[in-house]
């Protein structure tokens, strides 16, 4: 079997990374060989991170790249695509395809929809508010990260819709070390992990956060967030790098994940939770979309909504390290079951190859 993945971003794309690339070798020892064609390059994510804006050049490149990979679209059993063929321009080319026959399973971990139905532009609101709906009708599969994105995708009229949830690669993420040692005098690490993009989701939650870099016990630690401004002054602030994503990670005593309760952010997949989890850190998130599936309460971590949720469930982990570890392990646990590449594996690979059409005889 040969896949054409037409993925969003290059390798320094989280989402692309986390719901295609991780999984390439394993699809390649099952004997599913794989080829990618990114539409964005890592050196437009780089000059992005950078703050130098969006270069036309990079996208205009883009564009002629997908082009170009479609062109060769029917060499490949099936296409694998991630959002759309082609952001800002209606769902043509994925029109195109269903009438050509040639199978695609599409892939959603945000709810790019709400880029659209929800522009602040009513041309585009009028022009691309069901762009998604039409890429997902026309899919053979649609695979959603989310219940709140396969109900989308079911309300669009897809003919087959299947969650597979964001995951980590257990091998990437060995089981922690629970009963290492820790100094009394070493502060507790609060920590975060995202992109310069992804920063701002810190801001609903600045003033619990604040207190945290006031108080002389406690840090708050900000993986990957660049110089972006997230309302708090005095964090940590940390470059991330996929060789040293684990180790930074593990320098963490609990994991945040404030989001605002909004449509766009009701598509998001959790991951960060997953990651914090897979290292057994105990996580404090707001009860948004799916977050709210992945924390049990009380449990492996808490749910909080409020600036006072958040204080009261910073203080009780802070204060009470038995608690953390305790949490920590049910963390661990609930990701090795139903979080990790190793569990979902095997359904992604059977949705792969369900969507490809029987060899002609």
């Amino acid at each position: 079997m040969r896949i054409l993945a037409l993925t969003r971003y290059d390798t320094l794309g989280a989402s692309s990374r986390v719901r295609f690339y991780q999984y390439l070798p394993y699809l390649a020892e099952g004997g599913i060989e794989v080829e990618t064609s990114p539409f964005l390059s890592n050196a437009y994510l780089v000059a992005l991170y950078e703050h130098r804006g969006r270069l036309l050049s990079h996208i205009a490149a883009a564009y002629f790249r997908r082009l170009s990979a479609l062109c060769k679209a029917r060499r490949f059993d099936l296409l694998w695509i991630e959002k759309e063929l082609f952001p800002w321009l209606p769902a043509l080319a994925e029109t195109f395809l269903k009438r050509l026959g040639v199978p695609y399973v599409a892939d959603y971990d945000d709810a790019v929809f709400h880029n659209y139905d929800r522009h602040r532009n009513p041309l585009f609101r009028a022009l691309l508010g069901r762009k998604i709906d039409e890429v997902m009708r026309n899919a053979g599969i649609v695979v959603a990260g989310n219940p709140y994105l396969a109900e989308r995708a079911r309300q669009a009229g897809a003919t087959r819709v299947e969650i597979v949830p964001s995951v980590i690669d257990l091998n990437r993420y060995p089981e922690p070390k629970f009963s290492r040692p820790r100094s009394t005098s070493e502060p507790v690490r609060i920590g975060w992990i995202g992109t310069p993009s992804t920063a701002p989701f810190l801001r609903p939650v600045r003033t619990p956060l604040q207190r945290v870099v006031d108080a002389q016990d406690l840090r708050l630690v900000l993986i990957g967030a660049g110089d972006t401004d997230t309302g708090v002054s005095g964090a940590e602030r940390l470059a991330w790098s996929e060789e040293r994503e684990y180790e930074l990670l593990e320098t963490l005593d609990v994991g945040i994940m404030p989001l605002a309760d909004l449509p766009w952010e009701r598509g998001k997949c959790g991951y960060k939770l997953i990651q914090y989890m897979a290292c057994g850190k105990p996580v404090i998130a707001s009860p948004v979309g799916v977050n709210a599936e992945i924390v049990e309460h009380g449990v492996n971590g808490f749910l909080a909504s409020s600036d006072g949720e958040w204080t009261e469930a910073i203080t009780i982990l802070v204060n009470d390290a038995a608690l953390r570890e305790r949490m920590g392990r049910a963390a661990r646990e609930k990701i090795v079951r139903a979080y990790s590449l190793q569990s979902q594996f095997p359904r992604l690979r059977e949705i792969l190859a369900s969507a490809c059409p029987p060899p002609s005889r």
